[in-house]
């Protein structure tokens, strides 16, 4: 990630296309990274990157020393697995890095004419304290960073540039009209993507607009970032959120209109604010987001979701098929924890549309063949299992433990016609429905039903005690106490991280990570912990990577 500091007429072509080849993974939000040609000095007098964003912004992160951040995925062991070198960080230690999110610029491409893409823009200002003097700032900005965006942009970007509040202010136009921005004083870079965001920058630093600073959300701790989202940024995503779900729900336009208008209510009717911070803990990376929600859902969540308490069923555990991401739910009640989730998204819309969510709510157990929740969900637990073995989720599992089986049949879909005689899976009786997709086995007091191959897998795998459970975070997964503990494997981030930040060690690298996220109700929302090699750093920055 070191780069040697050229003007643009001395690169030579393979180190622009090197460029190029960069910053086509790298996004230009992210160019300020590349801060590390400058050489360190003494620079003037350091400014508080978050004392210069503005109050209202939407969505803020920060982190107060770059290299850490970065050091934090590039130290770890499977980043050496996947990068052919670990790249040189001496230069971007102690940068402090602030970004702030006004607003969102939302297109659509068209693929095809059934389909098309939603692309979902942010409009941001990045201020840097670099700690350099004024002198090799402005170098870095009129060579380097315009060549990134130049090449960010298809193209030559015309610069120019003017004296402005005490320092430079630079102007990039593509030949497409995109724009880029960036303000330079002393030792401080402001960079952006939208000329409103960078003024709004500026009025703060003129006096004329409060800054986020002094929100008292605004934390500070021993971390490597922080993030927060306003309550105004949770409308703004809610409503990228419901765009999103239903393009991706059905095909059938009423059913696309009915996610796109009742998920950014459900949401904006109930989140407040969220919180994101993340921490270094030995070689792996900790991501805690706290959920804030209204004064009348957080407690009547954090009561009806609460954990049982039980031992859970480590045979069952043990028997989920291999590679699978599995999730273990701890719940006192199911059937009231699923009601009390109904009962409350219902109040938080109108009588219509509640009663609409009660009448499509079933429609998130049909993966797993069943048709009647309150039912199925009265009759096992108190702790549930489910399994997905595909990335788009076709391929689910639910197993529990069976407390009454006749109500657990009443409940399976129809087609599973549990009213015939059960065939015989070794010594567990079980039904499969006509078309061979989904299966259901009853063994003992242990109940799986979904996909009808992984269904037969988990009861091989539960009548053999010698079936290993060698998978990362198992340990942990077992003894958890949260309501909600999930883990599962990444094959891609590690090459990707790699390829981004230096270089991927050949084209038939494969490096497999494990993660494991908990999530518990509390009395002012949700906290959700994440524990990962990467964490939602590397998560970021693989949305750069050109696989």
């Amino acid at each position: 990630m070191m780069l040697a500091h050229k003007s643009g007429a001395a690169c030579t072509a393979a180190e622009r296309a090197s460029k190029r080849s960069f910053v086509n993974r790298f996004a230009a939000f992210l160019s300020l990274f590349v801060l590390a040609v400058i050489s360190p000095s003494c620079g003037s007098a350091p400014t508080d990157p978050r004392t210069l964003i503005p109050a209202d912004a939407l969505i803020y992160l920060e982190t107060k020393d770059l290299g850490a951040a970065v050091a934090a995925i590039t130290e770890n062991p499977t980043f050496n697995e996947a990068a052919l070198r670990t790249p040189d960080l001496r230069g971007i230690n102690g940068i402090e890095l602030s970004v702030g999110v006004m607003g969102f610029e939302t297109s659509e491409r068209q693929l095809t004419e059934e389909s098309s893409i939603l692309n979902f823009q942010p409009r941001f200002a990045a201020v840097a304290e670099t700690g350099y003097w004024n002198f090799q700032v402005i170098s870095f900005v009129e060579e380097e960073l315009g060549l990134f965006i130049s090449e960010a942009y298809g193209g030559e970007a015309k610069l120019e540039s003017e004296d402005k509040d005490d320092g430079r202010y630079y102007t990039w136009t593509a030949q497409d009209g995109r724009k880029a921005f960036a303000f330079v004083v002393g030792s401080l870079v402001i960079f952006g993507n939208d000329a409103t965001a960078i003024e709004k920058c500026l009025a703060v630093k003129r006096g004329e607009a409060e800054s986020i600073a002094a929100n008292p959300k605004i934390t500070r701790g021993d971390r490597l970032a922080f993030g927060y989202v306003s309550p105004e940024g949770v409308a703004q995503i809610a409503n990228i959120a419901g765009i999103s779900m239903a393009k991706r729900s059905s095909e059938a336009t009423e059913v696309q209109s009915f996610i796109a208008r009742i998920v950014p209510e459900l949401l904006r009717n109930s989140l407040v604010d969220v919180t994101w911070t993340a921490t270094k803990k030995e070689e792996m990376i900790e991501d805690r987001l706290d959920v804030g929600l209204n004064t009348e859902v957080a407690p009547v969540l954090a009561e009806t979701l609460a954990s049982s308490g039980s031992d859970p069923d480590r045979a069952i555990a043990r028997a989920m098929p291999a590679g699978a991401s599995l999730t273990r739910y701890d719940l006192r009640d199911p059937q009231v924890a699923w009601r009390s989730i109904l009962l409350t998204a219902q109040k938080l819309t109108d009588e219509l549309s509640g009663e609409l969510i009660g009448t499509f709510s079933s429609g998130l157990f049909e993966p797993y063949g069943i048709d009647e929740p309150e039912l199925f969900l009265s009759a096992i637990g108190p702790v549930i299992y489910t399994a997905t073995l595909d990335e788009a989720g076709d391929r689910v599992i639910f197993a529990a433990t069976i407390k009454d089986a006749d109500k657990v049949k009443q409940a399976l879909a129809k087609e599973f016609e549990t009213a015939r005689p059960a065939e015989k899976l070794g010594e567990a009786d079980t039904w499969t429905t006509a078309d061979g997709s989904m299966r259901a086995v009853f063994s003992g007091t242990t109940l799986v039903v979904g996909d009808a191959e992984a269904a037969a897998e988990f009861y091989k795998r539960l009548a053999d005690s010698a079936a290993s459970a060698d998978r990362p975070f198992f340990e942990i997964f077992n003894s958890s106490t949260a309501t909600s503990v999930t883990i599962g494997t990444d094959a891609t981030s590690a090459v990707q991280i790699a390829e981004v930040i230096t270089e991927k060690k050949d084209e038939n690298t494969a490096v497999t990570t494990g993660w494991l996220t908990e999530t518990r109700p509390n009395r002012n929302g949700i906290e959700r912990r994440s524990v990962s090699p990467f964490g939602l750093i590397g998560t970021i920055i693989t949305q750069f990577s050109t696989d």
